[in-house]
C-alpha cells in the first residue's frame, strides 16, 4: 500500500494553503464551494466539517483549501495535514471518478525553447508530481517513457516537470525531421493512461527531498535567495523546458552557486540570462550580499 506524506505550501492568497502529497490523488481537477458540490468526493465532504473551510480545490498531487476569515492558517495548519495524512493512508477515496477503458484523452504540443540542442513536449495534464532528470538510458530504468524516449538514437536528455518532457538531442538531427516523431510518440504513452515514472522512485526521491530538507540548515541570506529563486526565477525557466536549483551561497566572496536542469543545462544563452537576469534581480533585492552568480550544468 501507497504511504503518503503531506507538504505544505503557501500560496499567492494568504487564505489558501496547499496540502501537497508524494503520489497521485486524482486524473481531473476538481473545485468544490459547498458539501453539496462534494458528493463525489468523500475526502472533500469531510474537509467541510471543518467550520473554516471554505472552498476545496483537488489537482493531480495536492489538495488546495481556501479558509474564511475565522481562523489563521498557522493554527490549524498542522491538524488539517494531520487529518489528510490519516484519511489518505486509510486507503479512502479522494474523488469518485468514473472509471473507463477509453484512452485518455491528451493533447501534446511542441514548444521551442532558448537552447536550440532542446525541444519542449507539453501535455494537458500533470503527468509527474516532481522535477525527474534522466541523463541516460541506466539512469531511466525506473521510467517507461524515457527509456522509450532513449531508444531513438538522436535523445541526448531526458527532462520530465509537471506537465511537459524535456527533450534534450544530438546535432546528429534537426527538429524539423525528429519533432513529430517525439510528439506521437509521448502523445501515446500518455493517453494509454500509463505511468510517467515508477511509483518507487517517486517516493525514494520524496524521502530524499525530506531528508534533505530537515537536515541543511540555511543562513538568512541563502534562505532569502531560495525565495527569490522559487517565487520568480523558477516559473520563468520552468516555462522555457528547465529547472534551477539552489546549491550553496558563499558569504565571504558573496558568490551564490546554482545548478542548471532540462533546457537550461548547457543552454548558449544561459550565461546571459544568468548575468543580465538573475545575478541583476539578486544585487538589486539583496543589495551588497550578491556579488556574483555561478551555474553549474545539471
Amino acid at each position: 500500500m501507497k504511504e503518503y506524506h503531506i507538504t505544505l505550501h503557501e500560496t499567492n492568497n494568504s487564505a489558501i494553503l496547499k496540502f501537497e502529497a508524494n503520489h497521485f490523488l486524482v486524473k481531473q481537477n476538481y473545485e468544490f464551494k459547498n458539501i453539496d458540490e462534494a458528493k463525489n468526493s468523500p475526502l472533500a465532504q469531510q474537509l467541510f466539517y471543518l467550520p473554516f473551510i471554505k472552498t476545496v480545490y483537488i489537482s493531480g498531487n495536492f489538495i488546495a483549501l481556501e479558509r474564511f476569515d475565522i481562523v489563521k492558517w498557522d493554527d490549524v495548519k498542522d491538524e488539517v495535514a494531520q487529518q489528510l495524512v490519516e484519511y489518505l493512508n486509510a486507503g479512502e477515496p479522494v474523488v469518485l471518478e468514473e472509471e473507463t477503458s477509453k484512452k485518455v484523452a491528451i493533447t501534446v504540443y511542441a514548444e521551442v525553447t532558448p537552447n536550440p540542442a532542446v525541444m519542449k513536449f507539453v501535455a494537458n495534464k500533470p503527468i509527474v508530481p516532481t522535477i525527474f532528470e534522466f541523463k541516460n538510458i541506466d539512469e531511466a530504468k525506473d521510467s517507461n517513457l524515457a527509456k522509450q524516449l532513449f531508444h531513438f538514437p538522436f535523445v541526448k536528455e531526458v527532462f520530465f516537470d509537471h506537465n511537459y518532457v524535456s527533450v534534450t538531442k544530438y546535432d546528429v538531427s534537426e527538429w524539423d525531421d525528429i519533432t513529430l516523431e517525439i510528439r506521437e510518440l509521448v502523445r501515446d504513452f500518455l493517453a494509454d493512461g500509463k505511468e510517467v515514472v515508477s511509483e518507487t522512485i517517486q517516493v525514494q526521491k520524496s524521502e530524499v527531498e525530506t531528508e534533505n530538507t530537515s537536515e541543511i540548515t540555511y543562513d538568512d541570506t541563502s534562505k532569502q535567495i531560495i525565495d527569490i529563486l522559487e517565487e520568480y526565477v523558477k516559473p520563468a525557466v520552468a516555462s522555457d523546458g528547465g529547472n534551477i536549483l539552489f546549491q550553496s551561497y558563499e558569504e565571504d566572496s558573496k558568490k551564490v552557486n546554482v545548478i542548471l536542469q532540462g533546457a537550461c543545462s548547457g543552454c548558449p544563452s544561459s550565461t546571459f540570462t544568468l548575468k543580465n537576469g538573475i545575478e541583476t534581480m539578486l544585487k538589486n533585492m539583496l543589495g551588497d550580499k550578491v556579488q556574483e552568480v555561478v551555474a553549474l550544468n545539471g
